[in-house]
C-alpha cells in the first residue's frame, strides 16, 4: 500500500498562487499513476489533473487548464500541483490520489484510484 499526505493549502487572494504537495510513503512511488481531485462546498468531488508513473505525460481538467500544472518527483516520492491565477471557484478541499498501474496511464476517474490523502483546504477570496 501507499500512504499519501497533502500539504500547501491555505488562504489566498484571487489571482494569487499556491503550490500543493502530496508526499507518498510505502510502495515504490513510480509504480503509481497519480491524480489531483477537489471538492468544493456543496459540490461533488471533481477531477483536476493526472500524471503518468514516469511524469512523462499529464492531463488537466478544462476548468484549470493553463493555470494549474501537475508534476512529480519520483526520487522524492512527491507530487505537486502548482496553482496560478487562482479564482474563488477554485476554493475546495484538494485531494491527491494514487493508482497502481502496469503502464503509462493517465487516469481521470476517481473510482480507478485506490489510495487517497486526507485533503488540504484551498480558499480563494475575491
Amino acid at each position: 500500500q501507499v500512504q499519501l499526505v497533502e500539504s500547501g493549502g491555505g488562504l489566498v487572494q484571487a489571482g494569487g498562487s499556491l503550490r500543493l504537495s502530496c508526499a507518498a510513503s510505502g510502495r515504490t512511488f513510480s509504480s503509481y499513476a497519480m491524480g489531483w481531485f477537489r471538492q468544493a462546498p456543496g459540490k461533488e468531488r471533481e477531477f483536476v489533473a493526472t500524471i503518468t508513473r514516469s511524469g512523462g505525460s499529464t492531463y488537466d481538467a478544462d476548468s484549470v487548464k493553463g493555470r494549474f500544472t501537475i508534476s512529480r518527483d519520483n526520487a522524492k516520492k512527491t507530487m505537486y500541483l502548482q496553482m496560478n491565477s487562482l479564482k474563488p471557484d477554485d476554493t475546495a478541499v484538494y485531494y491527491c490520489a494514487a493508482a497502481y498501474t502496469p503502464g503509462e496511464r493517465l487516469i481521470q476517474g476517481a473510482t480507478e484510484y485506490r489510495y487517497w490523502g486526507q485533503g488540504t483546504q484551498v480558499t480563494v477570496s475575491s
